[in-house]
C-alpha cells in the first residue's frame, strides 16, 4: 500500500499549480493581484453525512470542490487555488486515488482552480473530505449577506429540488432518473453568471441548506423579510413529475438543500442586466420574490396565503 507522501507524489502533486511549490513544502505562496480582495470559504463532507459509504470516489471528489465553489461564486469570486484535507477510514488503494483524483481534475477544469496544498491523514471514523477555496474578487465588491434592500427583487439562479430529489431516488430506488441523481452527485454552480453578480446584486447567498433555510441568512443579516412566491420557483419537469406522484415531497423544492445555486436580491431597475448576464452566461435565472420591511422568510402559495413549512432546511445540530 502507498504511505502518505508516496499518495501526494503520485496522485495530488501533478494537480498543483505553480502557487503549491509542487506540494514539495508545509505550506503554498500566493501573490494577490494588486486591487482584488481575497474571499475565502471551507467544507466538509463527512461519510454517512453529506454522502454515501458507495458514492463513486470520483463524483465525491468533484461534489467535495463544486459546494466550495459554490460559496466562492455567490460572493462573486471567481475561484482560483482549493486546500484538500482527507482523512482516510481505510488503507487507499491506487484504483480508489486515481478514481478521486480524476473527479479533482475534472472540478479544476470546470471551476479554474489548482490543488495548492492540504493534509492526508488516517480516519478512526469513516472517510472525511475537507475543502477550503480561495477565490479573487475587486477589492470591496464581495456580495454579502447584510446587503438586501427593502424593494429589492429576489433572484434564484437554476432550478430548485433536483439534487434532494435525486438523493431521494437512490436511497428509495423508486425512479431513478440520471438527471436528478446527477444533480445530487455533481453540482453545477453557476460560475460564469456568478463573476459579475457584483454588477447587480445586493446580497447573495448560495443554497446549500435549502432555498427557506438560505433566505433566511440573508433577512436575518439584511434584517428584513423575503417574501418568496411558491408559483414562481423554478421547478424542472422531472422534479414536477415527482412531486406530482408524491405530493409529500413538494417540502424538499424549497428545503431539500445541495442545489448550490445562487440566491440574490437587486434593485427592480437592475433586473434588464440581469437577464442580459443570464442570457450571455447561458444561466437560468427567475424572479421569485420581493424584500419587504419585517423579519423571516415567507413562502406564498398562488393566492398569496402563507404556505406551512414544516422543514427550514438542512440543520447539523
Amino acid at each position: 500500500m502507498p504511505g502518505e507522501f508516496d499518495i501526494i507524489d503520485k496522485y495530488f502533486a501533478p494537480l498543483a499549480g505553480p502557487e503549491g511549490l509542487a506540494l514539495k513544502d508545509d505550506a503554498s505562496v500566493w501573490a494577490i493581484p494588486s486591487g482584488f480582495d481575497l474571499v475565502v470559504t471551507k467544507d466538509i463532507l463527512n461519510e454517512g453525512v453529506h454522502f454515501r459509504t458507495e458514492d463513486p470516489p470520483d463524483l465525491l471528489a468533484y461534489k467535495a470542490i463544486a459546494v466550495s465553489v459554490s460559496d466562492c461564486v455567490a460572493k462573486g469570486a471567481s475561484p482560483a487555488q482549493y486546500w484538500l484535507g482527507l482523512s482516510l477510514s481505510q488503507e487507499p488503494n491506487d484504483d480508489w486515488l486515481r478514481n478521486f483524483c480524476g473527479g479533482l481534475k475534472r472540478a479544476q477544469q470546470d471551476f479554474g482552480c489548482t490543488i495548492s496544498g492540504g493534509d492526508t491523514t488516517k480516519s478512526l471514523g469513516g472517510l472525511t473530505v475537507s475543502v477550503t477555496v480561495a477565490g479573487l474578487i475587486p477589492s470591496g465588491k464581495m456580495i454579502k449577506r447584510s446587503g438586501a434592500k427593502v424593494g429589492d427583487a429576489v433572484f434564484v439562479t437554476g432550478e430548485l429540488g433536483n439534487a434532494a430529489l435525486g438523493l431521494h431516488e437512490l436511497l428509495s430506488g423508486k425512479y431513478g432518473s440520471s438527471e436528478l441523481v446527477q444533480a445530487y452527485q455533481s453540482p453545477s454552480p453557476p460560475l460564469v453568471f456568478g463573476q459579475q453578480l457584483s454588477c447587480v446584486a445586493n446580497a447573495a447567498a448560495d443554497i446549500s441548506d435549502g432555498l427557506i433555510a438560505d433566505a433566511g441568512h440573508i433577512a436575518r443579516q439584511s434584517q428584513v423579510r423575503l417574501q418568496i412566491f411558491q408559483d414562481r420557483l423554478p421547478v424542472g419537469q422531472l422534479a414536477r413529475a415527482m412531486v406530482e406522484r408524491e405530493a409529500g415531497l413538494a417540502q424538499k423544492i424549497w428545503s431539500g438543500g445541495d442545489d448550490y445555486q445562487i440566491l440574490f436580491t437587486a434593485p427592480v431597475s437592475a433586473e434588464p442586466m440581469i437577464k442580459k448576464i443570464a442570457r450571455e452566461s447561458k444561466t437560468l435565472v427567475t424572479n421569485i420574490g420581493e424584500v419587504t420591511v419585517g423579519d423571516g422568510v415567507q413562502l406564498l402559495d398562488q393566492n398569496n396565503e402563507i404556505v406551512h413549512v414544516t422543514s427550514g432546511g438542512y440543520e447539523h445540530f
